[in-house]
């Protein structure tokens, strides 16, 4: 996961506003500059995702390598989560219940009619996260999901995936709902 670090710009700003006003400026180092911003960490619970929990940690992995501002991790045991993840026999589909919370369905209707399974967690974590689908679409997107074909075996997000995803918890509060939309969202 990239590390973000906040600069000094403020400070300067606030030395440079003090002196123009007349006021007594005073130099004080700071460590902020050198404080990462903290990505939100949301727990998801794979234990019902049966032959798909590997697929649904490297889902999760690839959200964690691909933004900042969010990280996916294994729901500690006793623990609530905030994202579910069953397996059932349907299609693929994520119930949003606000952001960075939900529950996703790995179908194995899409998986039998050959669609990759880690692209089609990492499409359904990507709903969590606040991202709406985008049919039809190509490969390149993520978030075209099945449109993509059977052929289509990429996992990753693409450039304006992430920065939407940054934007959605960038100063996003916990617990804001995501952008409006269906509450089932079937892939």
């Amino acid at each position: 996961m990239y590390v973000r670090t906040l600069t000094g710009g403020l400070a300067a700003a606030l030395v440079v506003s003090l002196s123009l006003t007349g006021a007594q400026a005073v130099a004080a180092t700071s460590d902020a500059k050198d404080a990462p911003l903290a990505a939100r960490v949301f727990t998801y619970d794979a234990s019902g995702s049966a032959e798909f929990k590997s697929a649904v940690d490297r889902g999760a992995a690839i959200w964690n390598e691909s933004v900042d501002a969010v990280e996916l991790r294994p729901v500690a045991a006793g623990q609530r989560a905030n994202i579910r993840v069953l397996a059932d026999d349907g299609w693929p589909r994520a119930l949003p219940t606000t952001l960075g919370n939900g529950t996703v369905y790995i179908g194995r209707q899409a998986v039998n009619e050959g669609h990759n399974t880690i692209r089609i967690s990492s499409h359904e974590l990507g709903h969590i996260l606040g991202l709406p689908d985008r049919k039809p679409g190509p490969c390149s997107s993520l978030m075209s999901g099945s449109s993509a074909g059977t052929t289509c075996t990429n996992p990753y997000p693409n450039a304006a995936e992430k920065a939407e995803v940054e934007g959605n918890f960038g100063g996003a509060l916990v617990g804001r709902a995501p952008a409006p939309r269906a509450d089932v969202i079937v892939d």
